[in-house]
């Protein structure tokens, strides 16, 4: 088959790999990595919890999506009417599995040997939807315990909660899982039409790397990849202020100490900004806060902070933030100690020293990740998700100034702040 492969170049380190829009309308990324006897490779689709409504380019509607519904598909996916793809994967001696995140789904396998062939059975399974009435009941009760699992989870609360505090519309607000009461709306026409909707092949990407073949990798999808229409798929994003919702949310559940996250609230940014800011705005709070900082040694003298402290940003489709978390004795008191220093900082500017560090530090944690052919794979399938490729991160860790991180200080609203805290319920 004829298509043309574009060359995805690092002129920093000298890496690379190839990247195909294939005929059937899926993109495929290949990076094979010399010396490797490993292979990770995964097939992914843009479509996660925040896709709460949606409508391709001939409806003249949206069409809502119960909450849960990205992640009640991964689990059925994996079935078909002959058995389960998990089933074949053991023949094989593959390692598989499957993740939803709030704007993805990808399914994935890590193998050493008969890498053609656990191609084959990731590419057929994906493309092989198979669901009945009774598959679908059977599966609600699977997946209520799974939610079930999170309700005495602290660390769980904590992360829903800073992100129901934070955001007044926004679908980060929904539970991955779903609730208990939104799948029970999912059945099988549900499971169907997003799945028409979403797997169709211009929203799906495959991302490989490792010890493999390129030529035959793409014989595979060449033979399997079913073509599908270029339909656009359209999604209904909630208008979202910048504001913050609100400053303290407060849960007491099992745990030994308070443990808190504080969010930072930015306007939406593009990909390619999302990306550079992140890689930016990380370092910024490393220096200004982070383990190496005198800020943290005074903090953990006091008791303050514990080695679970971190600090750094996040963002994704319609969002962007910073965020401080950990354990603390006093989380509102360590809040208002965080602003303080922050605020010092921008009339006593950060030790450029110590931003050197973390700068090199911050480039050989990322230059290291190609050593790994999962975090290759999965770094690939998130930029093409993003629009962006997978060495703009590394790019940018080499290329960040120190203005950059002043710049960086200068403009995060401390005010536009807010603190989810889950304290030790009392005996």
């Amino acid at each position: 088959m004829s298509y043309r492969k574009e060359i995805v170049k690092s002129a920093g380190i000298g890496e690379q790999y190839f990247k195909i829009k294939h005929p059937s309308g899926c993109t495929i990324c290949l990076y094979p990595m010399e010396g490797f006897s490993t292979v990770y490779a995964m097939f992914g689709v843009n479509f996660g919890s925040i896709d709460a409504a949606y409508k391709n380019e001939n409806d003249d509607e949206f069409t809502s999506v119960p909450e849960g519904t990205a992640h009640f598909l991964e689990h059925k996916l994996f079935e078909n009417k002959n058995g389960s793809a998990f089933d074949l994967f053991g023949k094989t001696g593959a390692n598989a599995n499957a993740f939803t995140a709030f704007d993805k789904t990808a399914y994935l396998f890590y193998c050493s040997r008969k890498f053609e062939e656990n191609l084959e059975i990731l590419l057929n399974f994906v493309q092989d939807p198979y669901f009945t009435d009774e598959t679908v009941e059977k599966e609600k009760g699977i997946i209520e315990q799974e939610i079930m699992m999170y309700d005495d989870d602290p660390g769980w609360h904590l992360f829903m909660n800073s992100y129901l505090s934070a955001y007044h519309n926004h679908p980060i607000r929904i539970p991955i899982a779903g609730t208990k009461e939104s799948i029970a709306e999912i059945d099988k026409e549900t499971l169907y039409r997003c799945y028409s909707a979403f797997y169709n092949l211009n929203n799906a990407y495959i991302s490989i790397a490792g010890g493999f073949d390129p030529d035959k990798a793409l014989e595979i999808c060449d033979r399997l990849l079913k073509p599908s229409s270029g339909r656009a798929i359209e999604r209904l994003v909630p208008k979202e202020p910048y504001e913050i919702k609100e400053k303290t949310t407060k849960t007491k559940l099992t745990c030994s100490k308070p443990m808190f996250e504080i969010l930072y609230k930015f306007p939406e940014k593009t990909p390619a900004e999302s990306q550079r800011a992140y890689i930016i705005y990380s370092i910024m709070l490393e220096v200004c806060l982070g383990k190496t900082s005198s800020f943290y040694t005074e903090m953990y003298e006091h008791e303050l902070v514990d080695g679970g402290f971190s600090v750094g940003a996040y963002g994704m489709r319609g969002l962007f933030m910073c965020y401080i978390s950990g354990d603390s004795k006093d989380p509102e008191l360590l809040l208002g100690k965080i602003n303080a220093e922050l605020t010092r900082l921008r009339t006593e500017l950060p030790d450029k020293t110590e931003f050197e560090n973390i700068k090199k530090r911050t480039y050989g944690e990322l230059l290291s990740c190609y050593g790994d052919v999962a975090t290759v794979a999965n770094s690939m399938l998130n930029a093409e998700i993003m629009g962006i490729t997978a060495f703009d991160g590394i790019e940018t860790a080499s290329s960040v100034t120190y203005e950059d991180i002043v710049e960086a200080l200068m403009t995060i609203d401390l005010d536009n702040c807010s603190i989810s805290v889950v304290e030790p319920v009392s005996d």
